[in-house]
């Protein structure tokens, strides 16, 4: 939101990560959302750098009138200058090719999570920081709050709190990088997004997805056009997360991962995040 008023700020690295649906409320279309974003590099110039996702297209289109040297990352893609995934290996290269790290080196799951750690060694390797710094920021680095967040271990079933995971793309997102076994707490301000991306990926992942809030009607929806029944709705988190855990078994994984704002009963994610980590301790 910010980037929509930007007159002046010019920032000597920039980044783009993706361009997904979201905000769609706000902005109306994802040519607007996408323009808004790209407001990030329009005042930059030849003596700037600015990071793109290679593999995302629709940001990467972005970037073609940017008047900085763009740099890109990609986790399917060996490239010739940027930050990619190489048999394993986080790898940068400008003149010559340098690994930083083993994937199995983070601590952080899934494979946004190395893309997102290709994007912060682009991002730090051009502004001048050295491959030993940005090698020990990331295998040290354990996670943020609210992102897969680990919560705890019951009986056998782990709990994960993805309270920032406030749109569809987030959320299908958390569900790959857990992959199997999965009961869904999902459900809030649904701002308008359609929700049959998410419904075309529980199937095989996810056993049961436990809706809640406001709009936890606009996600059934979608569901029950794919047909899946594996669901029940409930009129807030708690009763949700309880249910969750009655139904759990061991090896489960309890995901909150909303694909929804929290404004309907939260005054935004991280309450919403603490609240359930509250619940999940008090079992």
């Amino acid at each position: 939101f910010q980037l929509e008023t930007v007159k002046s700020f010019k920032p000597v690295v920039s980044a783009i990560l993706n361009l997904t649906p979201d905000h769609l409320n706000r902005h109306g279309t994802m040519t607007e959302y996408g323009r808004c974003k790209a407001n990030i590099f329009r005042n930059q110039d030849s003596s700037n750098y600015a990071v793109a996702n290679y593999d995302d297209k629709a940001s990467y289109g972005l970037f073609s009138d940017c008047k900085a040297e763009v740099i890109p990352f990609s986790r399917r893609v060996v490239l010739k200058k940027g930050a990619f995934l190489k048999d394993g290996k986080l790898v940068v290269i400008d003149e010559e090719e340098k690994v930083i790290c083993g994937a199995d080196e983070l601590k952080i799951i899934g494979d946004h999570n190395i893309e997102n750690a290709l994007a912060a060694i682009a991002i730090c390797y051009w502004a001048g920081i050295d491959t030993d710094t940005i090698r020990a920021g990331l295998i040290e680095f354990g996670g943020v709050e609210h992102r897969i967040e680990y919560v705890r271990t019951i009986d056998g079933v782990k709990y994960y709190n993805d309270s920032k995971g406030t749109n569809t793309d987030a959320t299908i997102i958390a569900i790959r990088a857990l992959k199997e076994n999965i009961l869904l707490l999902a459900g809030g301000d649904a701002k308008k997004q359609d929700f049959m991306p998410l419904a075309d990926e529980v199937e095989g992942s996810v056993k049961h997805i436990f809706l809640y809030g406001r709009d936890a009607a606009d996600i059934k929806k979608a569901l029950d056009k794919k047909g899946f029944k594996d669901y029940s709705i409930y009129d807030d988190l708690p009763q949700a997360v309880k249910a969750a855990k009655d139904a759990s078994q061991s090896g489960d994984q309890v995901l909150l991962s909303p694909a929804c704002a929290s404004w309907d009963h939260y005054k935004n994610f991280e309450i919403r995040g603490e609240h359930f980590k509250e619940i999940v301790r008090g079992f």
